[in-house]
């Protein structure tokens, strides 16, 4: 553990950061699962929304810091792939 008085309060801001990170995560997994989900169903407009939804989410962690730009690039690519290959 840190001594000095600053870096102690860098190891709190850290770990609120992470728990922060993981849960912007999450929510994005939780949105590609729903859009997926969606893809069985008749419902293209719900779908639309589902898969916008993702690509707002991936965008705002790239602008956060939160994602790599390529990183959520390849979360949407996959997504869309997905989807295509339900479709069929």
């Amino acid at each position: 553990m840190a001594n000095i008085k600053s870096a102690k309060k860098r190891v709190l801001i850290a770990e609120k950061n992470r728990l922060r990170n993981v849960a912007f995560k999450s929510s994005i997994k939780t949105a590609v699962k729903n859009a997926v989900a969606l893809a069985a169903g008749e419902d293209k407009e719900a779908l639309a929304k589902a898969v916008s939804k993702v690509y707002q989410l991936c965008d705002k962690a790239v602008v956060k810091g939160i994602l790599h730009k390529n990183t959520a690039a390849r979360k949407k690519s996959r997504l869309v792939k997905a989807l295509n290959k339900l479709a069929k």
